[in-house]
């Protein structure tokens, strides 16, 4: 029986994460004040002002947030921030927009993900921090934003990651948060060699906890609640009187930031959700298998936190598209020729802020837009996971392999990877469709990660088991207001 995060279940753990806390100086943020900063203490707002947005201060977990300021350092809370595209770069009449996760610590929004994760633990007591190791696998930013999470919150992390994944990420995890790098087979698409290091972690060692971001809730539950709400803020500021939210886009990767549709089904019931995936591992729409290149989203399988109920298209892009627009907005001859077809410098100046995964939604939002004929009153907005600043490296590649870029490249990039996107490699989703789907996970949670049948079950007949599972974060915020309360640290910000 799939049941929520509710209760202390280890006292003693719990008195040590709180001896560790308080001797540290570290306050948990409530998903609430994650979801609204302007309720964070007005103290805890003034030592901020002179943290990094990447510094490794315990009060950088405040900053967990869709609505900090586009500042490096010093900057404090406002609106999210988003990208909105003109027909003049889409194609389409309808508008789309990108919120941003670059302005999260570690530069994408899996911080959020993470967190979600590992403070209810802390709460209840199911993680010591005096002796458990926070073990986060990932095919890239999840193990980012676990590794900074842990940090933060005093305790030792592990990053298990594929061997293909840019060298940025290595770096930043071996060189900056000085945590133990397991590097496995493959590439993006390589989820079960990932899962395969963790069983062999959990049969050898029993001094750590696995993290996995496609069967924990807390993932989810973090992007229904906050990624949700960030979305319908951004929504309430540029609609118009006729405007009509229209489109979620979301890669599926481990299925927490397409949880944000399942809140704005609440708001909007006849919003259109669909999942991005990449055509070279079509695993929802064709029940593909294979390698990509669109880092960010893991696949070959179906994550068991994905509510295939609340799916209504998926689409499939090429991953060959968002390497070419990659150097499209990116590079100065790219600009140029951007600029020559009347996109503005601002919105020129904001492409690095689109990372692979980030063009790879773009790109399905222009697809959905084509498919279901929407029109200029019609809004789509979808994420841009992180920026092209973590992609440098990739950029560099592409410039090797393929020389120079130039106008004429420019070109053909545009006008085949942007306007020449079509409807193909695109289904809409039907009961049984979405049943089909959902019956796949059986392969990898009961018949290789040990599940329960009758779990995955639930996961189907219970009308109310997703409810339940995305909205843990109230009883979680009591939870962590009575963990600050037993540490003491927030009384000297009150």
């Amino acid at each position: 029986m799939i049941k929520p995060i509710d209760k202390i279940t280890n006292e003693t753990a719990l008195e040590n994460a709180i001896k560790v806390f308080k001797k540290k100086g570290i306050i948990l943020p409530t998903f609430e004040q994650q979801k609204n900063p302007d309720t964070i203490p007005e103290k805890i707002k003034d030592e901020l002002k002179n943290i990094g947005l990447w510094d490794f201060n315990p009060l950088n977990l405040f900053r967990i947030t869709w609505k900090n300021e586009a500042k490096e350092k010093g900057g404090l809370f406002g609106t999210p921030t988003f990208i909105e595209l003109p027909k003049e770069l889409t194609g389409v009449n309808a508008k789309i927009v990108l919120m941003v996760g670059k302005y999260f610590p570690t530069g994408a929004h899996k911080v959020g993900a993470a967190y979600g994760c590992l403070a209810p633990r802390i709460t209840t007591g199911e993680f010591d921090p005096t002796y458990h190791k926070a073990v986060w696998p990932s095919t890239g930013n999840y193990c980012r934003g676990g590794a900074f999470d842990s940090r933060l919150m005093g305790t030792e992390p592990i990053a298990i990651l594929p061997e293909e994944m840019s060298q940025e990420r290595f770096d930043w995890l071996k060189n900056i948060a000085k945590s133990t790098v397991i590097a496995t087979y493959g590439s993006e698409s390589n989820v079960k060699e990932i899962y395969d290091k963790c069983w062999e972690l959990k049969r050898t060692r029993d001094d750590v906890v696995i993290f996995n971001q496609f069967d924990e809730f807390g993932n989810p539950a973090w992007h229904f609640n906050v990624t949700g709400s960030a979305i319908e803020d951004i929504y309430n500021l540029i609609k118009n009187e006729n405007s009509r939210f229209a489109g979620y886009v979301s890669a599926t990767g481990s299925a927490g930031t397409i949880a944000a549709g399942d809140y704005l089904r609440t708001l909007f019931p006849h919003i259109k959700v669909v999942a991005s995936e990449a055509l070279q591992c079509p695993t929802i729409l064709r029940n593909g298998f294979g390698a990509h290149r669109i880092e960010g989203i893991g696949d070959k399988h179906i994550p068991w936190i994905h509510n295939v109920k609340n799916t209504d298209a998926v689409t499939a892009i090429d991953d060959e598209d968002p390497m070419r627009l990659l150097r499209l907005f990116n590079e100065p001859e790219g600009h140029k020729y951007l600029k020559t077809i009347g996109i503005s410098d601002e919105l020129i100046s904001q492409l690095h802020l689109i990372g692979i995964s980030g063009i790879g939604n773009l790109l399905s939002a222009i697809k959905t837009a084509k498919y279901f004929e929407m029109t200029s009153d019609d809004i789509i907005i979808t994420i841009a996971t992180d920026s092209a600043d973590m992609y440098k490296s990739r950029v560099d590649e592409l410039r090797e392999e393929r020389g120079q870029y130039n106008e004429i490249q420019a070109v053909k990039d545009f006008e085949k990877c942007m306007l020449g996107q079509q409807v193909d490699n695109m289904k809409e989703l039907g009961y049984h469709d979405r049943k089909a789907i959902h019956n796949l996970k059986y392969f990898t949670w009961v018949e290789q990660q040990e599940k329960d049948v009758e779990d995955l079950n639930q996961l189907w007949n219970d009308r109310n088991i997703w409810n339940t599972m995305f909205n843990q974060v109230h009883r979680w915020d009591e939870l962590i207001n009575e963990f600050n309360e037993r540490t003491g640290v927030l009384k000297k910000y009150l």
